[in-house]
């Protein structure tokens, strides 16, 4: 099995409402799809959703840093040697790893398709049979998060994963309006994304928050501040998670040589694919460290690629990919069973792609043929 044509499409994912973090509001989501052919007719998509603040790429770069750079590259090459499809792209451009994940979920999906199993077979098998799903509440006013979340709780979602970072007196209001509002049996995480800037903050806000009982903590310190984490874990004992902070196998051995985090959040986009984020994984493992799978907003192609991972992973004890429920149209069919999310035993990925949707939510593509 060959690859004979990639074809790249950019594209505009249509949100229900805007997505709002501490440094960026989102009217869409804006995403790169991937598409490769082989000569033996199996056809498998892959997906890359880009952020400047987290990895430097941007829907530009990466469309272009595929259609000029990756594609030609890859042209002949057999989707099934993944270790050698890395290098390659590797060997011929460093970093953007949202580009490389694109990649490497549409080699997993044809891989998958040609041989007529999941991909959670081809990373071992599957171990966990359902997860349980967390509502994402973008920033907004304390009122309006607190409102939100008691919809979600009225609907069956138990856990709630609050967006704050706008500055630490604002936030912890907005904290405690939520758990004041859906009681103390409802798990609350809050990500900062950076907005805390450094340990001092974080603890400081940390002081204020003791009785609120959060799961744990993700990212409130700048992403390179590994030592801001190392004070902030020592120094509190709510749980720490790692975003950001984590993109590669450097990142990685530096958080566990510093036992910088309790919990670590592995995204396909900032590391490259799946089979980097195996690695990373099995990293964690050793180490003692939790795993999350975490999400760009992804379209039903890239989360269905990252809940692939964590269903084959002991490691993976929560996931956040709930992309696909917040956008008016997608490109795919990932199926929910919400507030849970269960697999089906399908080959590849497992979820069909809609080639009109694809079209009609296209900017521009690229087809790049051997």
């Amino acid at each position: 099995m060959k690859i004979t044509e990639i074809e790249i499409f950019a594209i505009h994912l249509p949100l229900y409402e805007p997505f709002v973090i501490s440094y960026a509001s989102f009217d869409y989501m804006p995403s790169i799809i991937v598409k490769i052919t082989t000569d033996t007719g199996h056809i498998g998509y892959g997906e890359g959703v880009a952020d400047e603040h987290v990895t430097g790429e941007s829907l530009e770069s990466t469309y272009a840093v595929l259609k000029n750079t990756i594609a030609l590259k890859l042209i002949g090459e057999n989707p099934k040697n993944m270790e050698r499809i890395h290098d390659l792209m590797d060997a011929t451009i460093y970093g953007v790893p949202t580009a490389k994940a694109a990649i490497d979920i549409a080699c997993y999906d044809v891989v998958g398709k040609a041989l007529g199993v999941p991909v959670y077979d081809l990373l071992g098998g599957r171990f966990h049979k359902e997860f349980p799903l967390t509502h994402v509440l973008s920033i907004d006013t304390p009122e309006n998060m607190a409102d939100e979340a008691e919809e979600r709780v009225a609907a069956g979602y138990r856990s709630m994963k609050m967006k704050v970072g706008t500055n630490v007196a604002d936030d912890v209001l907005r904290i405690n309006a939520v758990r004041e509002r859906v009681g103390e049996d409802i798990a609350i995480r809050v990500d900062v994304n950076q907005g805390w800037k450094n340990s001092s903050n974080t603890l400081g806000g940390l002081q204020k928050l003791e009785a609120s009982g959060l799961d744990w903590l993700e990212q409130p310190v700048l992403a390179d501040d590994i030592d801001g984490m190392v004070e902030v874990k020592a120094k509190s004992s709510t749980s720490m998670m790692i975003d950001e902070g984590l993109r590669g196998v450097n990142e990685m051995r530096e958080i566990i040589a510093k036992r910088a985090a309790d919990k670590v959040n592995i995204k396909l986009m900032k590391c490259g694919g799946i089979y980097p984020a195996i690695k990373l994984a099995h990293m964690a493992e050793m180490a003692g460290i939790e795993c999350q799978i975490g999400s760009m907003v992804e379209s039903s192609i890239g989360s269905a690629a990252g809940f692939h991972v964590a269903f084959s992973k002991k490691v993976f004890t929560s996931v956040e990919l709930t992309g696909p429920l917040k956008f008016s149209k997608d490109v795919g069919n990932l199926h929910y069973d919400v507030p849970f999310i269960r697999l089906n035993e399908k080959a590849g990925l497992g979820i069909d792609v809609n080639e009109q949707v694809l079209q009609e939510l296209t900017v521009f593509s690229e087809k790049v043929i051997g």
